[in-house]
């Protein structure tokens, strides 16, 4: 047995010999393997005439190394280049990274860089939203300055069409201008403005916009963005041609000179991008007219890349109140907001930080919060530890402070609102409705709501239908209404469905109301609901600031502005059904007048003319209500043209009823208008 195992370790010694001998033969490894020892240090001269006898190893030995030498010849020879050979244990030839090889990989990132790389963040998702927000940008940059300046908004929108895919945006209004040294910083770099840091109602909040849409379009066509300046009548206008470094957030003034120009005072801006041009919903004409609506006292004047320019007049002469800036309330703070405060105080005084620095906290409701947090009023602010700062949090959230002052917010009211809706939507019943303001997070805003119903808003002149609330398109019979929606006057025109207020729209039981509801949906009437929250901080869910984030406070008083307008919507759709209804007694009563007359005259002797003339009076005053006329704040119209007296009568008395046909002097409420129109043609795309 143990002869017959040797022979067979013999043999496949032989064997493996023999394969050896057939690889080494190949050209290939032949050539690899002289190219190998050619790369290698020639072998002292004392090896190669050593005796045979001391150097030769024994057969087995020499067979493995030869082995060997062959593989890790062919293996180098049929490696790519660039990688190093695989090693005995099997691993990778790559060079494992180091602490230092990384640390010298890494570099600070700038924020521009980043929104270059992730503009879809911006609302630069495709190219009808970024010609959509690059004009959006601009119009609500303009309109902050005018009404900052005191002046009445007039801007110029102006989109020309220059390739196949390629726009150029115009904006002009007569705001006050940029000063000189300002103009590269704000058209050529990221966060950077004046109204992150301030607790003060305005449009734009992060800095970003439109030194994004500069960016934008330099990125996708090459050019500079233009700006040209002026700030006032006395003054030369600067023109710049200005691009942003990506790598270090900087602007790059490529060219800078003084021009003329035609207009005293107010800025131009000039960008072209690579964008596409649509008509109709979410599209830049639908966004100017909803400016228009939101923005009364504005007036814009509006060229398309085709078709006949657009003209949207002021709608009133009265600029929105002034807002005032104010301080952070202690219930809209965080721990680590209150600690950096603390060391960047200038007050040396705990309680006189509390006071001095928070809205609504007195120099006697510090000392108490102190008391309270067991800390002492005098104790230095800068020496609060962490523990002690965290005890001060929780006394200033249980503590009982007073709401944030409302000053700093300029809401539209319910005149401006109806004004704003009788200037871009043909209906026959407006209303409107602004709610007391409120506080989320501690940042005050106000929710303000405008119904339309009726009117061109109808089955006759709605082309399409909205979606549902779960983004399926309604059927072409019904009519569905429309949600418009605003923050801080701005239209919101995407994501709808992701937004706080569409969400409240749905929640709210319209079949209160007499209008149809399915469920989960929006009200099948000819409606159109438009919501505004006016705030120091909008809380948008993304940077391109496109819908509201849903905070149980906010949808609550969205919820009780549009019961308090549905109130209304309600008492004018009974009166119309009352109306319907006495008209069709009526026309049933005519109908059969002629018979009535015929039988009684064969009855009795009778004048029928005079008989036809009586009974035509009678069915004119029981239906007295088919015939009523309402003025425009909601009023019936006596037949002279002059409001209707209502007259008090105690119920149960002869004469109720006829009284009761009588409307009251204000049976809608206030802030309502009712309008009687004719069918207008369904361009307007709020149809």
């Amino acid at each position: 047995m143990a002869a017959d195992n040797l022979a067979r370790s013999r043999n496949r010694s032989d064997e493996a010999h023999q394969l050896t001998l057939t690889f080494a033969s190949s050209p290939d490894v032949r050539a690899a393997a002289s190219t190998q020892r050619s790369k290698s240090p020639p072998a002292p001269a004392a090896a190669a005439v050593a005796p045979a006898e001391a150097a030769a190893p024994s057969t087995k030995a020499s067979r493995r190394a030869a082995e060997r030498a062959l593989d890790d010849d062919s293996t180098e020879a049929t490696a790519p280049a660039g990688r190093k050979r695989s090693g005995r244990n099997g691993k990778s030839g790559a060079v494992p990274a180091t602490a230092e090889t990384m640390a010298k990989a890494q570099r600070e990132i700038s924020v521009s860089e980043f929104f270059a790389k992730n503009r879809h963040l911006l609302g630069f998702d495709n190219k009808r939203k970024a010609l959509l927000t690059t004009v959006k940008e601009a119009v609500d940059n303009s309109l902050d300055a005018c009404e900052e300046a005191g002046i009445l908004p007039d801007l110029e929108v102006s989109i020309a069409q220059v390739d196949e895919d390629r726009f150029r945006v115009r904006v002009r209004d007569n705001g006050p201008g940029i000063v000189k040294q300002q103009i590269p910083n704000v058209f050529g770099k990221l966060l950077y403005g004046s109204k992150f840091h301030r607790l003060k109602m305005s449009r734009g909040q992060q800095g970003i916009g439109i030194s994004a849409a500069g960016m934008y379009g330099l990125l996708t066509t090459g050019k500079s963005v233009r700006i040209t300046s002026r700030t006032g009548a006395r003054k030369e206008a600067h023109y710049y041609e200005i691009q942003i470094d990506t790598r270090k957030n900087q602007p790059t003034i490529v060219e800078d000179r003084t021009v003329d120009v035609d207009w005293p005072h107010g800025t131009e801006l000039e960008i072209e991008l690579v964008a596409s041009y649509n008509k109709g919903r979410q599209s830049v004409d639908e966004y100017v007219e909803l400016t228009a609506i939101a923005n009364p006292h504005a007036h814009i004047h509006y060229r398309p890349p085709t078709g006949d320019p657009v003209d949207f007049p002021r709608a009133s002469n009265e600029l929105p109140p002034p807002t005032h800036a104010i301080k952070p309330h202690p219930y809209g703070i965080e721990l680590g907001v209150l600690i950096k405060m603390l060391h960047d105080t200038k007050s040396h005084w705990l309680s006189g930080f509390l006071s001095s620095e928070f809205s609504r906290v007195s120099a006697r409701t510090g000392e108490e919060i102190c008391a309270r947090a067991k800390l002492n009023p005098r104790a230095h602010p800068r020496r609060i530890a962490r523990q002690e700062a965290e005890t001060l949090y929780k006394a200033l959230q249980a503590a009982k402070l007073m709401a944030p002052p409302t000053n700093c917010l300029a809401p539209m009211g319910p005149k401006q609102i109806l004004a704003g809706l009788l200037k871009g939507v043909q209906a026959e019943f407006y209303t409107a409705a602004t709610r007391d303001p409120a506080v989320y997070r501690g940042n005050p805003f106000q929710i303000e709501v405008g119904l339309a119903y009726g009117g061109d808003l109808g089955p006759e002149a709605a082309g399409e239908t909205d979606s549902g609330a779960n983004g399926s398109a309604g059927r072409s019979e019904s009519v569905s209404s429309r949600v418009i929606r605003f923050a801080n006057r701005v239209p919101l025109l995407y994501q709808q469905s992701a937004c706080c207020i569409f969400k409240s729209v749905i929640d709210t039981d319209w079949r209160r109301y007499g209008l149809s509801q399915p469920g989960g949906g929006l009200p099948q009437a000819p409606l159109l609901i438009m919501v505004h929250m006016a705030s120091v901080w909008v809380p948008f869910t993304s940077e391109s600031k496109e819908a509201i984030a849903d905070y149980d406070e906010i949808r609550k008083e969205i919820k009780l502005a549009l019961q308090e307008c549905g109130r209304k919507l309600q008492a004018y759709v009974n009166r119309r059904k009352r109306q319907k209804f006495e008209g069709e007694r009526r026309n049933i009563f005519e109908r059969y007048i002629g018979e009535v007359v015929t039988a009684c005259a064969a009855l009795k002797r009778v004048n029928q003319d005079d008989l036809r003339r009586n009974l035509l009076k009678l069915a004119q005053s029981v239906t007295a209500r088919a015939d009523e006329t309402l003025d425009e704040e909601g009023k019936v119209v006596a037949a002279g043209g002059k409001p209707a007296r209502g007259r008090s009568r105690k119920p149960g008395k002869r004469g109720a009823k006829s009284a009761e046909s009588l409307a009251p002097a204000s049976e809608y409420g206030e802030n309502t208008v009712v309008v009687e129109r004719q069918p207008a043609p369904p361009e307007s795309l709020l149809q």
